[in-house]
């Protein structure tokens, strides 16, 4: 069946429908990634986006009970130039067109990406629709659009649950949480307790916890920051605190740090950072579409971790006042796992 994606600006891109039939909208976002197509699907922070892989295939491996990032993923819509819809037929893994039917998730494949890529580099916050047709109709739907605000609001959860272990406990604020941090922090030994975006500071001294995650998710940082202020001036500086992805913008926002508008949007998995102390290169994963300029730091780091594509601040460490911050995700999920040891950093801070 013959679908479109539309863009806000009139043009639209032809290609062959897949998964649900639904007509749908959202923010359009490149996905660099070259694998790990279920985890980047299912990975909240991607709540409310079109996603368009730009690796040539994608479903080829199906999907299996390991990867998701949540269990209900709230993306809008997958693009990609070609789609496997033949994989190994084992009770193990589902085809992607029927998870996407099961979802109800539209995509499109044999769509022209590297022409999508081209006209989206230089471009911000693109509204798009997948369509059955293309018309002035459809264009005056899309040119309507209002994008949702506080989507960490809908993909949070709603009410505090445990995720238990035998170590440290940990407070994690979930902004959008992805299953692979929980496992990561699980093989850490760390002993957890899961609460909503708006969780008060009662909620988590109730916890006396060890320390405080601040999770990646969806969204921009001013988005939730009145809920998270109360509990920053409350515990920064006396429980050890880690920010990943959007958690990081927010600290830094804390901090009255600058943050900057990147020029595309980082969805991927090969964004190199550079730890300064050892001159380390990292291969990171990031979900992110702003950093900080290193000019705007007016207090001591100990530790900075730097983009090696744009040479802004990805990340930092505050010794003394017990923070981490990090753009990107050290579990990776998809991607590489050299920043892995972001981990250790937090629970050596919890000694």
């Amino acid at each position: 069946m013959k679908r479109y994606l539309i863009l806000e600006d009139g043009s639209s891109f032809p290609g062959e429908g897949l998964g649900a039939t639904i007509i749908s909208t959202g923010e359009l976002a490149i996905q660099t990634a070259n694998f790990g197509y279920q985890e980047a699907l299912t990975d909240p922070t991607n709540a409310g986006k079109i996603l368009f892989f730009t690796t040539p295939m994608i479903g080829n491996t199906g999907i299996n009970a390991i990867d998701y990032e949540s269990v209900n993923p709230t993306v809008k819509g997958i693009i990609a130039n070609d789609v496997a819809t033949n994989i190994s037929q084992s009770s193990d893994f589902q085809d992607l067109d029927s998870f996407l039917k099961e979802k109800n998730i539209p995509a499109i494949f044999n769509v022209d990406t590297r022409a999508l890529v081209h006209r989206l580099m230089n471009e911000g916050t693109v509204k798009a629709s997948i369509m059955d047709t293309n018309d002035e109709h459809a264009f005056d739907q899309i040119k309507a659009l209002v994008l949702p605000k506080n989507k960490s609001a809908t993909v949070s959860t709603k009410n505090a649950y445990a995720a238990p272990n035998v170590g440290k406990t940990v407070a994690v604020i979930d902004l959008g949480l992805k299953h692979s941090m929980l496992r990561e922090l699980s093989l850490h030994q760390v002993n957890v307790t899961v609460l909503p975006y708006d969780a008060t500071p009662v909620d988590i001294e109730n916890l006396r916890p060890d320390g405080i995650v601040i999770s990646n998710g969806p969204g921009k940082p001013e988005e939730v920051m009145h809920s998270l202020k109360p509990s920053l001036d409350t515990y920064y500086g006396k429980y050890p605190i880690l920010g990943i992805g959007l958690g990081f913008l927010v600290l830094g926002d804390y901090l009255k740090l600058e943050l900057v508008d990147l020029p595309q949007e980082f969805n991927g998995i090969n964004y190199p950072v550079i730890e300064q102390n050892s001159n380390q290169i990292w291969q990171t994963a990031m979900d992110i579409d702003q950093l900080v300029l290193p000019e705007s730091v007016q207090i001591n780091m100990n530790q900075e971790y730097f983009d090696l594509h744009t040479e802004l601040l990805a990340g930092y460490t505050l010794e003394k006042k017990k923070l981490i911050a990090t753009a990107f995700n050290p579990e990776g999920a998809p991607g590489s796992l050299d920043a892995v040891k972001i981990f250790n950093q937090f629970l050596d801070m919890m000694e």
